[in-house]
């Protein structure tokens, strides 16, 4: 993998984690690369967008469990099962 591609990368995973210090870091590398900042904006835009999905998704999750279920099936952690300890 080329280093401009690790960099893309790298700053994608800054953005969808929220590490500022991360972003930087790797923001600073790029600016050295000579990488312009629309292609680092669509890197971020695009972490953005898998961020938002992410919690989306993990907000309906919990929503489905704060909410009582009509149906009380087993699940990993009933009865005496440890796998969620």
């Amino acid at each position: 993998m080329d280093e401009h591609t690790e960099i893309f990368i790298a700053l994608g995973a800054a953005t969808a984690a929220n590490c500022g210090p991360c972003f930087e870091h790797y923001f600073s590398r790029a600016e050295k690369l000579n990488i312009g900042k629309e292609d680092i904006q669509k890197t971020v835009d695009i972490a953005v967008k898998v961020r938002g999905g992410a919690h989306m998704v993990m907000k309906e999750a919990i929503q489905k469990m704060m909410t009582p279920s009509a149906t009380t099936g087993e699940t990993c952690c009933s009865g005496t099962s440890t796998c969620c300890d």
